[in-house]
């Protein structure tokens, strides 16, 4: 893929951020949702590519757009899979809580997982534990091993895991073992890629989350040279079946980031909506708006932190959500 998609795809995520952001506390998590998705398709209406989405906002007939399956781009360039999720951590802007996200990741057909809408068993560090943890180690082995890594003693590390009952054990093993742990109640792509960021506080994210997340999580990591182990948690036979219709044969393999994302010549991009470790929200101003985007490039390696400036009164259809944004 050529390097001046990066700031396509960082276009895709900042319009979506954007929409969102004007929900943010308002309670509706729904209206959220759909003013990003509609702003995020706006966008990709105008890139050069062959896009398919392959992890989106749901099947064909549960989702008006960016649904699995649907064709994104001007039909001409490079033949793409997409996943994409235009608000990641809807429960938190409609609450205005830190930590929601819009994402966009991108390979060469074929590449990414077509990941079921399921739960995923994962966890994920930075690159210097990147290979030496393992899903079904004790948690305080792989603490011990994050910790040796990263030259800290485990007291001071930063475990993030969502605040489910599900955790319950793994939050009691992480305690004793003697690692500090953020709980959060919704998104967990941010804190995964902010462990391969040192000055995120972050270093290591573990639990069950959503599948889909843990591919795009897994295409952030790849091009950071961070790490995410995940195994799909199918809850009935329907699920099971789901996922051998999707070519995943053996639901309980686990997988790593090459079964995740099969190229190093993946993009991704991560707007902030509210908030994070990682990235700053939008803040809105007198004339706009203003962004925080990571974009990064797995096959160079090249890491941008982008901040901008949006004047509404050079883009007035940043007013008006779901109309064509040049």
């Amino acid at each position: 893929m050529e390097r001046k998609l990066s700031l396509e795809f960082a276009r895709v995520t900042e319009a979506a951020a954007v929409a969102a952001a004007r929900w943010m506390g308002r309670g509706d998590k729904n209206k959220a949702d759909e003013a990003a998705t509609e702003a995020m398709r706006a966008v990709f209406d105008t890139i050069d590519i062959r896009g398919e989405v392959v992890i989106g906002e749901g099947e064909m007939d549960e989702a008006p757009m960016l649904y699995i399956g649907e064709k994104v781009g001007t039909g001409y360039g490079p033949a793409l899979d997409i996943a994409v999720d235009p608000l990641e951590g809807t429960n938190l802007v409609a609450k205005g809580l830190n930590g929601a996200i819009a994402v966009v990741a991108a390979a060469p057909k074929g590449c990414l997982l077509n990941a079921p809408d399921m739960y995923m068993e994962k966890i994920a560090v930075g690159p210097a534990a990147a290979g030496k943890i393992h899903l079904d180690a004790p948690v305080k082995d792989n603490l011990k091993i994050v910790a040796e890594s990263l030259k800290k003693s485990v007291s001071d590390l930063t475990v993030v895991i969502l605040d489910r009952p599900r955790h319950e054990q793994i939050i009691k093993e992480i305690r004793e073992a003697g690692a500090r742990i953020m709980l959060i109640s919704d998104g967990d792509v941010s804190p995964a890629i902010a462990c391969a960021f040192e000055n995120s506080g972050i270093d290591m994210m573990i639990g069950i989350g959503g599948a889909p997340e843990g591919v795009l999580a897994a295409a952030a990591l790849k091009c950071l040279g961070g790490e995410l182990i995940g195994r799909l948690k199918p809850e009935n036979e329907e699920q099971v079946e789901r996922c051998k219709k999707m070519g995943l044969s053996d639901p309980e393999k686990i997988l790593t980031l090459d079964d995740m994302v099969k190229s190093d010549d993946v993009f991704f991009a991560a707007t902030g909506i509210t908030n994070s470790n990682l990235l700053k929200g939008v803040h809105f101003t007198s004339k706009g708006a203003s962004t925080h985007t990571l974009v990064v490039r797995g096959k160079t390696g090249t890491i941008r932190f982008i901040e901008a400036v949006h004047r509404f009164d050079k883009k007035p259809q940043y007013n008006l959500v779901g109309l064509q944004i040049k």
